[in-house]
């Protein structure tokens, strides 16, 4: 009976071997697992901040990449010299600006533009100006109306404030295409007309002093039968004219021996 009770009571103290070990286990387990799982969502946060980045950074390239496309048709569609031709309206403009401000406080612009200027400019624009002659002589008529028109052209004087208008006025069809129909839609401004007719009384004024250059001298005696002759006559009086000019003379003057 004893014996018994004893085996029974130590049966219910003593610790099943495999129960206690499977929940300690189950324990260290779920630390663990609770870790991984942070782990993976912080990857996960971490790469949808990064997809989001990418994003951005596309979209933005995209926009770019836009303003880009749309910058360079603007400038295929501009004249080939369209920036020298900018840089020279704004040094216009800016010579424009200086000029107002010597006249407002009295001082001669030329002369405050040649103390800015150093001798080592001052020598390089004269050697430019020995070497460049603007006036070559009449070679054909192309060449003529060329230089007409540069002349013509250095003259303008830039009005941006009339352009301004002119912009607002007409807007797209101030820059006409082959499609573009705006025949006898401008009217030309008084100052313009005035331009054009101060340059027409300039033209006829010169033209008037000018003196067409003629092969043959109206005056000089004749003493030639025929082209070749003259040439001949000219070829002998080159060589010989210096020995011959007495000879000459007295038998123009009959008192030839």
């Amino acid at each position: 009976m004893a014996a018994a009770e004893v085996s029974a009571l130590g049966g219910l103290g003593a610790p099943d071997a495999d129960g206690g070990g499977s929940s300690g286990s189950e324990d260290e387990a779920r630390p663990e697992a609770a870790a991984a799982a942070a782990a993976a969502a912080q990857k996960r946060e971490e790469r949808l901040r990064r997809f989001r980045e990418l994003h951005l950074k596309r979209n933005e390239a995209r926009k770019l990449n836009h303003q880009e496309v749309v910058e360079e048709d603007k400038r295929l569609k501009l004249p080939a010299n369209w920036e020298a031709k900018k840089a020279r309206l704004e040094w216009q403009l800016q010579v424009e600006e200086k000029k107002k401000e010597c006249a407002a406080r009295g001082e001669d612009y030329e002369r405050v533009k040649l103390l800015e200027i150093s001798a080592e400019e001052a020598e390089r624009w004269e050697r430019k100006k020995k070497k460049k002659n603007p006036d070559l002589g009449f070679s054909d008529y192309a060449a003529a109306q060329l230089r007409q028109y540069q002349r013509l052209t250095r003259q303008i004087k830039p009005d941006l404030e009339q352009y301004e208008q002119m912009k607002e006025q007409y807007g797209e069809a101030l820059y006409p295409t082959s499609n573009s129909l705006i025949h006898g839609s401008h009217v030309p401004s008084k100052e313009g007309i005035d331009r054009m007719v101060a340059d027409l009384e300039k033209q006829i004024e010169k033209r008037e002093k000018y003196s067409r250059r003629r092969p043959y001298n109206d005056d000089a005696d004749i003493d030639y039968i025929n082209e070749r002759n003259a040439k001949f006559n000219k070829k002998a009086e080159r060589f010989y004219g210096k020995y011959t000019a007495e000879i000459k003379q007295n038998l123009e003057r009959g008192t030839a021996v």
